[in-house]
């Protein structure tokens, strides 16, 4: 069976992204199709952000209880593996998107199950399971297609069946053995969470922990996962991996090897651009994509294919891909309306300009990792005049009420020519939420002198604005 439609856009992913696209697109009565090969919510939904944050938690709860006396004494025994797991199911539906397409239905958007690939300009064909649907879009084709977990050369890697952050977040039983490859957020993330749930983890990571961010921060977590008794080694290297009925066995550069009934591959994703059909329209099958902060990409002619998301080469995080995905949305509304002719200014509501010097990120360790800007180094970088200003959060009234020996530390990076923050970082128990405070002054440049009058509420970790001003020298 065949069959040909004409749609305003086509999105093809139906993850976070091309939802949120979609959306946007369709609000304003556009018609809109969305395709999809898996399930209707994508990877966030179902393997990573929501199952590994329902993993994290009740490990996190449990810490933080014990750090209070009084209900220290009451939370003895370890976590109930099963029951954390049980939650985990909950949130990702059981891996069942009749949810999420429901909301596609009650949106009016329209959504074809199969495997889709470009044929020639504004024209998508997508394999189904009962033939080819032929999708010509009018307006345009977005590219939400999202990011594939990259591995590592080493022989016998691929065939030993190992996980990646897919196997590591939706596992029914806990491991006894566990090998983690890798220094960045998932694999810090997927350590604690299974080392708190029973697993004996071993983290294997070629130099330090979260190398992007503020030394401090990898140094901190790292600390934190040897006290959950992680086996945490930097400077090593993989000469081979083989597995047999005994589990996984990694031989490292060094002759020695770690043992494991699972390994955990962590070691980074690239965008999702082979056999998509690039070629058909004058790219590359497999390689890169440029956008431009209204998501159209370079080398197409003509203003109609649009990328959003991990496929974009932008920021790998689901909130800043969604805010892609209404930016996306909302421009190709405004140059099909003839709102938008030219080029979009920065900081407009076509423009992801928060791409380049604002992207925040929350690390769920214990402690959490949060910030956004430029880190003190990047900021360099870019030749910006730079006083940086650090203060240990556990000197902060509300952070001692949170727990008995708060460990933990914030910094504040300035543009001293602007006198505005240009990044900010915190590391500790219960910070994520300090975050969007520090998106705003970044966003906003607000004036130190005018954020001076933000005054924080006590007692509250908040208060380490106020300190973290007051070391600055106002």
């Amino acid at each position: 069976m065949s069959a040909s439609r004409e749609v305003d856009v086509v999105v093809v992913g139906a993850g976070p992204v091309g939802e949120n696209l979609a959306d946007r697109a369709g609000r304003t009565g556009l018609e809109v199709v969305v395709v999809e090969k898996e399930l209707v919510g994508g990877e966030c939904s179902y393997w990573a952000c929501m199952p590994s944050k329902a993993l994290l938690r009740s490990g996190q709860a449990l810490a933080a209880a014990r750090r209070l006396p009084g209900a220290a004494e009451v939370v003895a025994g370890p976590l109930d593996a099963a029951k954390v797991l049980e939650r985990r199911d909950r949130f990702t539906s059981g891996w069942d998107d009749s949810g999420q397409v429901s909301w596609l239905e009650s949106a009016g958007l329209g959504l074809v199950r199969g495997t889709a690939r470009l044929d020639g300009p504004r024209r998508v064909v997508v394999e189904t399971g009962e033939g080819t649907v032929t999708l010509t879009a009018r307006q345009a084709v977005v590219l939400a297609t999202g990011s594939v977990p990259v591995l590592p050369d080493v022989p016998g890697l691929a065939e030993s069946r190992v996980w990646t952050s897919r196997e590591a977040t939706s596992a029914k039983t806990v491991p006894g053995r566990l090998a983690v490859l890798g220094g960045g957020v998932v694999a810090c993330e997927l350590a604690q969470a299974w080392a708190r749930l029973g697993s004996r983890v071993t983290l294997l990571a070629r130099s330090g922990l979260l190398t992007g961010q503020e030394d401090f921060a990898g140094e901190l977590v790292a600390a934190a996962l040897r006290a959950d008794g992680v086996d945490v080694r930097f400077g090593t290297q993989l000469s081979r991996v083989s597995r047999d009925d005994a589990g996984v066995h990694v031989v490292l550069a060094d002759g020695s090897t770690v043992d494991a009934d699972e390994f955990l591959v962590a070691t980074g994703r690239r965008p999702a651009t082979g056999g998509i059909g690039l070629e058909t329209v004058g790219l590359e099958d497999g390689g890169a994509l440029e956008v431009d902060d209204t998501g159209l990409v370079a080398g197409v002619e003509g203003s109609w294919l649009y990328a959003a998301g991990d496929v974009s080469g932008r920021p790998k995080l689901t909130h800043q891909g969604k805010y892609g995905g209404r930016v996306v949305g909302d421009a190709i509304t405004a140059r099909a309306s003839g709102a938008l002719t030219g080029d979009a200014p920065a900081w407009s509501r076509w423009t992801t300009t928060a791409d380049h010097a604002a992207v925040p990120q929350v690390v769920f360790t214990d402690p959490e990792v949060a910030q956004v800007g430029l880190t003190a180094a990047q900021a360099r970088e870019r030749g910006i005049d730079v006083k940086v200003v650090d203060y240990e959060i556990g000197d902060v009234a509300g952070a001692s009420l949170v727990a008995d020996g708060y460990t933990g530390k914030a910094r504040m990076v300035v543009d001293e020519q602007r006198r505005v923050v240009v990044g900010v970082t915190f590391v500790g128990q219960d910070v994520a939420e300090l975050l969007h405070s520090a998106t705003i002054a970044v966003v906003g440049e607000v004036p130190l002198d005018r954020l001076w009058h933000a005054v924080p509420s006590y007692p509250t970790i908040s208060e380490v604005w106020l300190r973290l001003l007051e070391t600055y020298g106002l």
